[in-house]
């Protein structure tokens, strides 16, 4: 096979600017259409999931958000197959297709209100097509324009792929942001808030435009004509000499680490502002998407500078700070938004006795009286510790409540010095906020910037789109697309606000363990090998 990638490669830079626009902000259009659900969870899960608790409510709808991680592989080895066997372009023209109809479908999708449990369940299949979309997209995308790159600029190419899937992020944001303020609070929580979802209409026609102009890769058209495709990419990714093992280092050490640190600075400091540390709304997307578009740079910058010092030592340090870092810059972000919240909690902390402290997010109604004054407190964001006792009570500062009704918790939390309402930082510590956000995106960046160029290189080119894909897709969607559910699930559980950083903390030091012992330097190899 030439090597179109190669030694022989011609440079033609209105071509590389084609391929690296359309296939970047494709990649953008489809992670908004993912994205948006999570950024909209708590009004979604007030239309499709509606109880009496916003808690729960939130984790029903951070279940839906899951399920369409977890069609993620699915659609990695359905499109990965596709994209072996017929080529890269049109396999993710497909996936565009997919993602942008059903993420309209759910801006059009009735509430419970209207049309019953029948809403739900029309959710949840969009979500799994969602799920199934995205599958095939990121691998199209990234191995797309790995193979148009000249060697020596891989990184650098690829690395706007990764600042697409983070543009998803932010653009997601914008446009909420900017609905939100164009038709008020009334008629956002009336029917507004759909805009956003049907707005992926206009996004696809646009995607779809830009990458019919594009050709097929260099690389994949080398192969078809020496006749040298896989006949079954799937089977050969899992049979292939030493590939099961690259894939399992991939899934484990790439996938699912940067993933969660992703995660964490996105959709877990987004909730952990809004519902831990109550900011206003509107002020905590500001932050958190202001901050992701400045940091977003550092993704870019990292893939540039794989290029010279290879894939793996960014990826590493990263990983390392997180692991440093993480903890301590929540723990910033929380003194700093709400210190009254942290001053009570520290001065006067929540204790609750029982025989039977079990508390169920989950449930509706909790079977035991401790539960019950669990889930009180849980709705209201108020950290609090638990001991065993035998008769329910509750002590705030030492001071034991008499009244254990909901109005006696509250006013005796307020008397403590709780406050239940938002609270809107001042600009010397909303800058400060954004300054911890943009060093957690900085990390990030480290760990996702070279991913894209290694990942491509790391795998042989006849069964490249599978073998990245489904690695890629179990470790972002399992390891990843749950960390929003699991993180606010422990929250819940343990009433300590940081407490969904264990998750985190957790995978990243596996991934780290795994690059370290397993993972190769793939900067100059060939990839049409």
């Amino acid at each position: 096979m030439p090597d179109s990638v190669g030694a022989d490669y011609v440079m033609d830079a209105r071509r590389d600017r084609m391929v690296i626009t359309a296939s970047a902000l494709g990649t953008v259009f489809e992670w908004y259409d993912f994205y948006i659900y999570g950024v909209l969870a708590p009004i979604i899960g007030r239309t499709f999931f509606p109880t009496d608790n916003p808690t729960v409510e939130l984790l029903y709808t951070l279940a839906g958000f899951a399920i369409g991680f977890a069609f993620r592989p699915i659609g990695a080895m359905l499109f990965g197959y596709l994209g072996d066997r017929l080529g890269r372009k049109y396999t993710f023209l497909a996936t565009i297709i997919l993602m942008g109809l059903a993420t309209a479908g759910v801006g059009l999708t009735p509430s419970v209100a209207s049309i019953g449990m029948a809403a739900p369940v029309i959710l949840i299949c969009l979500r799994i097509a969602q799920g199934l979309a995205l599958g095939g997209e990121y691998g199209g995308a990234a191995i797309y324009v790995a193979e148009h790159a000249p060697a020596g600029r891989r990184g650098f190419y690829t690395s706007f792929i990764q600042a697409g899937v983070i543009g998803g992020f932010i653009l997601s944001l914008i446009v909420v942001v900017g609905t939100q303020a164009i038709v008020g609070k009334a008629v956002w929580d009336a029917w507004g808030w759909r805009i956003p979802f049907i707005l992926s209409l206009v996004l696809l026609g646009i995607s779809l435009w830009m990458r019919l102009m594009l050709r097929e890769s260099p690389v994949f058209l080398a192969m078809k004509q020496a006749g040298a495709q896989a006949k079954n990419p799937l089977k050969e990714a899992f049979t292939a000499p030493g590939n099961k093992k690259r894939m399992l280092v991939a899934m484990i050490g790439i996938a699912a680490g940067f993933t969660v640190i992703a995660y964490t600075v996105m959709f877990q400091a987004l909730y952990f502002l809004q519902n831990g540390l109550h900011v206003a709304p509107r002020l905590a997307q500001l932050l958190v998407g202001g901050s992701a578009f400045f940091g977003v740079a550092s993704f870019i910058f990292f893939g540039w500078l794989s290029d010279r010092i290879g894939r793996k030592k960014p990826i590493i340090i990263g990983y390392a700070l997180v692991l440093l870092l993480a903890l301590p810059l929540y723990q910033f972000m929380g003194r700093t938004a709400n210190p009254e919240l942290e001053t009570a909690a520290a001065r006067a902390p929540v204790v609750v006795s029982g025989p039977d402290c079990r508390f169920d997010p989950f449930a509706k109604v909790q079977p035991t009286a401790c539960g019950r004054l669990l889930d009180h407190l849980s709705k209201r964001g108020i950290p609090y510790e638990k001991q065993i006792a035998a008769m329910p009570a509750v002590s705030i500062g030492g001071v034991p409540v008499s009244d254990l009704s909901p109005a006696g918790l509250d006013r005796a939390l307020n008397s403590a010095g709780y406050d239940f309402g938002t609270v809107t930082p001042d600009w010397p510590r909303a800058l400060a906020l954004f300054g911890a956000l943009l060093l957690l995106w900085t990390l990030s960046g480290a760990t996702y910037g070279p991913v894209a160029a290694l990942l491509s290189e790391y795998f042989p080119a006849r069964i490249r789109y599978s073998s990245l894909s489904i690695p890629y897709h179990i470790g972002t969607g399992y390891f990843g697309g749950f960390l929003p559910l699991v993180s606010q699930y422990i929250v819940a559980r343990t009433g300590n606000p940081y407490a969904g950083l264990w998750y985190t903390l957790a995978v990243v030091a596996m991934a780290l363990i795994t690059c370290l012992v397993a993972l190769p330097e793939t900067k100059d190899r060939p990839l049409d090998a």
